[in-house]
């Protein structure tokens, strides 16, 4: 049995692959994927959502999730983010709609299949730990540099990963982000 926020998480995803849209979880799912465990009231999805996905993705959930399709809408229109929350747990899914930055579509081009009911081939795409330490140094460094669980997060999958990670490719996109100085403090602070 699949805890409740990844059963509902999953739910969401194969509604996403049935529509043909590309998406990865990343955020607190995917660093503790990678990483340290911790509890989270949410899940990350970073998804390639068009417009002729709108109606055919609220049909298909607005029976389990609160769904407010005008707030969706003006996601799909503004590049942005909205959430849709499962009814039953009240467990939200935080769904974002980036523009096609280059960060942002190499994240797309590398995630990994992560399979969970292996006799069911129950799975998702994940962002890499990478893509993931990258990311949230990028929203670690957005916040004003204050949030601790971030940072803890990146802390985590570094620890972890150790030898395990393609530093040149960390190296080049944290010079892209501006995140630099973080990625080198965070390497430092593992190795102490």
């Amino acid at each position: 049995m699949l805890p409740e926020p990844l059963r509902v998480t999953l739910r969401v995803t194969e509604v996403l692959e049935e529509l043909n849209v590309q998406y990865l979880i990343g955020g607190s799912f995917a660093s503790t994927l990678y990483g340290m465990v911790r509890m989270t009231q949410d899940v990350d999805l970073v998804t390639a959502m068009q417009s002729e996905h709108l109606s055919p993705f609220v049909t298909h959930l607005q029976g389990e999730f609160y769904v407010d399709e005008e707030m969706i809408r003006a996601a799909l229109k503004n590049r942005s983010s909205f959430n849709i929350i499962h009814r039953e747990s009240m467990f939200k899914v935080d769904i974002f709609v980036p523009p096609p930055r280059p960060f942002y579509l190499s994240q797309m081009a590398r995630a990994q299949r992560q399979i969970f009911l292996e006799e069911e081939k129950i799975g998702a795409n994940f962002a890499t730990p990478e893509d993931t330490i990258l990311a949230k140094l990028e929203w670690y460094r957005l916040g004003n540099e204050i949030s601790e669980r971030q940072w803890r997060d990146v802390l985590g999958i570094l620890k972890a990963k150790q030898g395990d990670l393609e530093e040149a490719y960390l190296q080049k996109w944290a010079g892209e982000l501006g995140v630099s100085d973080l990625l080198i403090r965070a390497f430092q602070e593992t190795k102490s």
